[in-house]
Parts: C-alpha cells; sequence; structure tokens
C-alpha cells in the first residue's frame, strides 16, 4: 500500500511538472488530490522516500531550474517563478542552500544537477522525473548491449541500403565521422582529445580544442600520459561502484547536455573504434603493418593485460 502511494504520489507529480498552480499548492490539495488527509500522506511519503512530500516537490523544482540554466538563455527571475519562488531573492537563497552557490555562479560553473535525496527520485530531462533503476547496469550488461546495437544498427543498415542501385552500392567510398578531410596526425590527436574533452567535461573544466590543431606526437604522447589513465580511473570508478547509469551534466556541449557514464563510455568506444581503424588502414597504406587492424581480441585475450 505505502509503495502504491508513493509511485501515485511520483505519477502525480511527473504530470504536475508544467502545472505551476499544482505545484505550488499546499499539501492539503495535494492530499486531497491522491484522497488522503494530509497527515497520512506525509506519513506514507515520508516513511517511503525519507523526506516529506513538500520537500521532494522543492527539490525537484530546483533540479528542473539548475537544468533549465544549462538548457535555456532564460532569465533568471523567469526560472525562479517556474519554479513556484515569489521573488529572485528567495530562490537565490534556497537554491545557494542547495546547491552550495548562488543560481548565477552555478550558470557559469555548473555542477552536478541532482541534489542528494534518500528516495533516489531525480527530475529527468528534458520533462520527467527517474526513479532508482530497480536493476544496476553492470560491465557486462553494458558489453552485451553494446553489441545488441551493433547488430541492430546494422540490420538497419542493410535495409535502408535497399534504397540504393546497384551502382551506388557499388561505388567506393571514404567515410569519416569529422566534418573536414582527417589526417593521421588529426585522428590521433583526436582519439587522445576524446578522453581529455571527457575527462574535461566529468570534473566539469573547459577543454582546450586548439592543442589539436596539427599537435606534434611528442605533445600527443604526453596528452596521453596524463588524460589516458584519468579516463580510465572514471570508467573502473563507476563499474566498480555500480555507477554506469548514473548521469552527469557536459557544460562542454551547448546547450548543455546531461549524460549517463555508460552511455559516455559506449559513444567513445563506438567513435575511437572508427578512428582507430582509419589510422591503421593508413598506416598500413604506407607499409606499417606491426598493429594490423588493431584488433582488441587477441589483445583482451592475453593474461598479463
Amino acid at each position: 500500500m505505502t509503495a502504491d502511494t508513493f509511485h501515485r504520489f511520483v505519477d502525480t507529480l511527473t504530470e504536475a511538472l508544467d502545472d505551476p498552480e499544482l505545484m505550488g499548492a499546499s499539501g492539503a490539495v495535494w492530499a486531497e488530490r491522491l484522497h488522503f488527509s494530509r497527515f497520512h500522506l506525509d506519513r506514507l511519503i515520508s516513511a517511503t522516500a525519507g523526506e516529506s512530500p513538500a520537500a521532494l516537490r522543492r527539490r525537484i523544482l530546483l533540479e528542473r531550474a539548475a537544468y533549465r540554466m544549462l538548457a535555456t538563455t532564460a532569465p533568471l527571475i523567469d526560472i525562479a517563478v517556474e519554479a513556484g519562488y515569489g521573488s529572485h531573492e528567495a530562490f537565490t537563497r534556497a537554491f545557494a542552500k542547495a546547491y552550495g552557490v548562488p543560481p548565477a555562479t552555478w550558470r557559469k560553473r555548473p555542477g552536478q544537477l541532482r541534489l542528494e535525496a534518500p528516495s533516489g527520485v531525480h527530475f529527468h530531462p528534458p520533462g520527467g522525473l527517474r526513479l532508482p533503476a530497480r536493476d544496476k547496469v553492470t560491465a557486462v550488461e553494458l558489453l552485451t548491449r553494446m553489441v545488441e546495437h551493433h547488430i541492430w544498427l546494422t540490420g538497419e543498415m542493410v535495409t535502408t541500403a535497399a534504397r540504393l542501385t546497384d551502382e551506388q552500392l557499388d561505388q567506393p567510398i571514404v567515410l569519416d565521422v569529422d566534418d573536414d578531410p582527417q589526417t593521421i596526425r588529426s585522428l590521433l590527436s583526436r582519439l587522445v582529445g576524446q578522453m581529455g574533452m571527457w575527462n574535461a567535461a566529468m570534473a566539469d573544466r573547459d577543454y582546450d580544442w586548439s592543442v589539436e590543431e596539427h599537435e606534434s606526437l611528442s605533445s600527443m604522447r604526453r596528452r596521453l600520459a596524463e588524460e589516458g589513465p584519468t579516463y580510465l580511473s572514471h570508467v573502473r570508478t563507476v563499474v566498480d561502484d555500480g555507477r554506469l547509469d548514473d548521469t552527469f551534466v557536459d557544460a562542454l556541449c551547448e546547450p548543455a547536455e546531461v549524460f549517463t557514464y555508460g552511455g559516455m563510455i559506449a559513444h567513445v568506444l563506438t567513435f575511437a573504434a572508427h578512428r582507430r581503424t582509419l589510422v591503421a588502414l593508413a598506416l598500413g597504406h604506407h607499409g606499417i603493418d606491426d598493429l594490423g587492424w588493431g584488433d582488441p581480441m587477441l589483445w583482451v585475450a592475453q593474461p598479463d593485460r
């Protein structure tokens, strides 16, 4: 009964996110909507969520306000009103208490979107709520999902290719994931930079894209010695802690976006695989075939790796 009531409350809360009048309504109004006395509803929700209905609503609205600051250019006063605050001052006090810094400061240097919550219920961009996952995403499951994605995408590509003529199907092609023509130098620099970029995003700091402009091999080696172990440490930490489905804010995007760690890792592996293959082919073209295709199969099988 308690769990059912809590889920009804969360469902109602989700539906009310775009209804400022209901979100700002008294506890008595919410209790009546769910057919309980206020005392009974407060007791049930607090027992399940570890926080009162009113506190949960305020926290969700603050998390959404933080997301609005990332994803839009709306004035802070508009975001404050949307979050149920009658003045900029009241919103600033509440936000600073929750996030540790005033809204204007957080907007310039955003951190974690989610506030600590015993219930595990959080605002989920762009306009919903997210309950705690019943099952944690494991490293094995992430690998399985990547294989499933590979099989699905291959099937979609085969189906889509049916729209081409035989001449188009047999036409020699040169593919790349980047807008401009790539070189071995630029591809290697991007492989290092991809890890550096995500390290910066997870640490909430800027990434210097200019370093990848005709970067020297000695510079790549220095950066890889720093960015590689740092990125691997991030991956190991989230895998060991079972946090592949946790989210973080990537303020480097314009506008800023929210990603899961598992999704980010899958993204890096996918595009890095393409770039590595292009480099291996280009090296082979110049008579350097020491690495072959860079196939990870034998590398993974070696016990000392």
